[in-house]
């Protein structure tokens, strides 16, 4: 990504001619056309109309005469041709991936030939390569698009240098597109398999724009029984009725109770302006916003209707106080967990836990935080009775990471606790699985989030074998680079895959990963 960075940097100095040529205000020392690729770490998303996965660098030095190129050869891994529909080709600027002049449009092949035209004065070009998949295309392969050569009017072959980025590309599926029923803006996942193996994703759909509430927003439900190749059509699970423009409920986490099969989503309601900025002490929905919850007695197909326990798990004098965004956790002895949050009588916040030990009948809560100025918060069982709070820090820079032994009665700061995972004041994932670790099953905790101090973007998954002691740098994997907004939540998928959903800017998309990948 910092590579990138920085050539985006240097040739944003550079004047742009009309044919996306960025110009070189200086003599290059070696006087021989240049071309060189560079792939940056982008899924290649199905369900969506481009997906940039090569650029290709042309350099025509000052002092080469206007030159005259009639294609470019390559080759594509021979697994990916039917998953590929078609390849474009954008004549670009500096931008890392806009989609320009259209140079030409081919038919996969294992060994393709991209044939145009096109004059270039001394210069730098980009054409970039995108990819567009097929409606039935896997997602566990990777597709891998090299460039060998370009080619000059005169037949003359150009060999292209490819840099040390990987070519081979991710494969992934857009869950929610901004637009799909009518919805504007897709956000906050949360993601949670069954014990059916049944994977339900909970997000906003925000129907007007990319606000938070309060607002005109709903929670809806996908349901895949796939391991996430496909999706069922959207659900709407919590809609509290009208008038719908300043009655939204969001900010989903969902969490599965293996022992009486049932689902839970716990989600934020705000009632006209209830939510943290107008939500006042007090328990009531025309006070303050309101903890609700809805529950699937059929891995996910039917959902009861929103009830309210703010008056179980609120202190009265907080301002606000509701769920922290993504999935929860049912511990070892049947309690089921939801993260959450509160915003105290002098509205500092604190991220906390709420419990139920009675599958959901009741709710306990009014439980002190670990730690002022934090929000939204994920919780593991690292081993039995443990619990572990992962929370995003409002100061910025870090996460913030507690334990307790008691359900929260007392909280113990973490050795890794604002020092160790980065992050750029964002929601993050965080899950305990047990999986394959070379030959042997191990519970592993993976987090995922912006692997950033500042900036949402490198969206990563990180993985500790030791319970969140430590968290080595060997064993991450950047997702996707790419600028978004940031939310993201894990599952497991099977003893050798978790799944992670997580958000562009507007979309939803999900990829399957291979925990070999992440543990090397």
């Amino acid at each position: 990504m910092m590579k990138i960075f920085f050539q985006i940097i240097f040739f944003s100095l550079l004047a742009v001619n009309s044919l996306g040529c960025i110009k070189n205000t200086a003599n290059l020392p070696n006087s021989s056309v240049q071309a060189v690729t560079t792939s940056p770490s982008f899924p290649i998303i199905k369900g969506l109309s481009a997906n940039p996965v090569v650029r290709l660098a042309i350099t025509i030095p000052d002092d080469n005469p206007e030159q005259q190129f009639k294609a470019i050869k390559g080759t594509i891994n021979a697994a990916a041709i039917n998953s590929i529909q078609q390849i474009d080709l954008h004549l670009t600027g500096a931008q890392p991936f806009v989609a320009g002049a259209s140079l030409v449009t081919i038919q996969p092949a294992a060994n393709f030939e991209a044939k145009f035209d096109r004059k270039f004065t001394p210069g730098v070009y980009f054409i970039w390569f995108s990819i567009v998949l097929k409606a039935d295309a896997g997602i566990d392969g990777k597709i891998e698009l090299n460039c060998n050569e370009l080619i000059n009017a005169t037949g003359k072959s150009i060999a292209v240098t490819k840099d040390e980025t990987d070519h081979a590309k991710r494969i992934g599926v857009a869950v929610r597109k901004a637009g799909d029923n009518e919805v504007h803006t897709y956000r906050i996942p949360g993601l949670i398999t069954t014990d059916q193996g049944t994977m339900i994703a909970v997000y906003d759909n925000r129907y007007t724009g990319t606000g938070d509430l309060p607002g005109n927003i709903d929670v809806g439900m996908s349901r895949s029984i796939d391991g996430g190749k496909t999706w069922e059509p959207m659900k709407v699970i919590m809609d509290m009725g009208t008038p719908h423009a300043n009655n939204g409920v969001g900010d989903p986490a969902i969490l599965f109770d293996p022992i009486a099969k049932r689902l839970w989503v716990a989600a934020l309601w705000s009632k006209g302006n209830r939510s943290i900025a107008g939500s006042l002490p007090g328990l009531s929905p025309d006070t303050t916003g309101q903890f609700v919850v809805v529950s699937s007695d059929d891995d996910g197909r039917t959902w009861t209707t929103p009830k309210s326990i703010t008056p179980q798990i609120k202190d009265p004098k907080w301002h606000i106080f509701f769920n922290g965004p993504g999935s929860g956790i049912t511990m070892q002895d049947g309690k089921l967990v939801f993260a959450a949050q509160y915003w105290d009588d002098a509205k500092m916040p604190y991220s906390t836990i709420i419990y139920s030990e009675d599958r959901g009948a009741t709710w306990k809560g009014n439980i002190l935080g670990p730690k002022s100025n934090t929000t939204e918060s994920q919780v593991v069982e690292t081993t039995p009775g443990k619990l572990m709070l992962n929370m995003r820090d409002n100061r910025g820079r870090f996460r913030s990471v507690a334990t307790t032994t008691n359900m929260g009665a007392t909280w113990t700061e973490h050795g890794t606790s604002y020092s160790v995972l980065p992050d750029p004041v964002c929601m993050g994932s965080f899950i305990k699985a047990n999986v394959n670790v070379g030959s042997t099953a191990k519970d592993i905790l993976f987090f995922s989030n912006p692997n950033t101090s500042s900036g949402r973007y490198n969206m990563t998954i990180k993985a500790s074998t030791n319970l969140g002691e430590t968290w080595p740098k060997n064993n991450q994997l950047l997702i996707d680079e790419r600028q978004c907004y940031g939310y993201s939540s894990l599952t497991r998928i099977d003893a050798n895959t978790v799944g992670l959903l997580y958000e562009g800017t507007r979309d939803l998309y999900f990829v399957r990963v291979p925990v070999a990948e992440i543990i090397k």
